[in-house]
């Protein structure tokens, strides 16, 4: 309301309602599946993988059950990958990455 209230005694109010038009206006591209393969992709990649190495590898836990660095490293190796394999693939058919 605050804002709403401003804008009334604004001299350049009409100016702002044609940037908001314009704006509110413009069509582009979906960011779905860009913002997908960006951040939920590499964090599900990563997840999984380290769950398999844990469970895959002996001695892929230490004493508390936690899983160490022999699971750690191949789970950041298969989401680097992941990452990599992703962005190559954008980049080949016709997608900027």
């Amino acid at each position: 309301m605050v804002q709403q209230e401003s804008c009334q005694a604004c001299r350049q109010k009409k100016d702002c309602e044609k940037v908001y038009r314009k704006v509110c206006g413009a069509k582009g591209p979906s960011v779905t599946l860009p913002v997908v393969l960006a951040f939920l992709l590499p964090l599900v990649v990563f997840i999984a993988s380290l769950v398999v190495f844990t469970s895959v590898l002996p001695g892929a836990k230490d004493e508390s059950g936690s899983p160490t660095a022999v699971s750690l490293l191949p789970a950041l190796f298969a989401t680097l990958a992941c990452m990599w394999g992703t962005r190559a693939l954008r980049r080949r058919f016709g997608h900027s990455g």
